[in-house]
């Protein structure tokens, strides 16, 4: 049997994955590797986000699949980690994320900031020292 390195591709729940998708290319330079649209019009789309593969869903209330937005917490933050976090952060800010702290040096090894997208995911944009 082949070896197989395990790894996880996280999906981003969304009211409108069309919108999102511009919103992650305008953002972060995404770069669309798949995209299926269902009978009903809901999109299921895997993107590249330099090198970090993302699946981008829209939401599936009976499958209990709903968005950040519709929900009062939430349980995961993306860490994007990229060679230079400024000018991705810079890049995002200009596409519209919401600054909950800028990009700067931490404490705890890390050069990071922390947004929220306009579909209510948190990301963590940084690099380690």
């Amino acid at each position: 049997m082949e070896s197989f390195k395990a790894y996880i591709i996280p999906t981003l729940t969304v009211n409108n994955a069309a919108a999102a998708l511009e919103f992650y290319k305008n953002a972060f330079g995404a770069i669309e590797l798949m995209k299926n649209i269902g009978d009903d019009g809901d999109i299921v789309a895997e993107i590249m986000i330099e090198g970090a593969k993302v699946v981008v869903a829209d939401e599936a209330p009976s499958h209990g699949n709903l968005g950040p937005d519709k929900q009062s917490s939430i349980s995961v933050r993306i860490g994007l980690m990229v060679a230079d976090p400024d000018a991705i952060a810079e890049r995002a800010i200009a596409a519209g994320i919401k600054v909950v702290y800028p990009v700067d040096d931490q404490d705890y090894g890390y050069r990071l900031g922390h947004f929220i997208d306009p579909f209510g995911h948190h990301w963590e944009i940084g690099r380690p020292l």
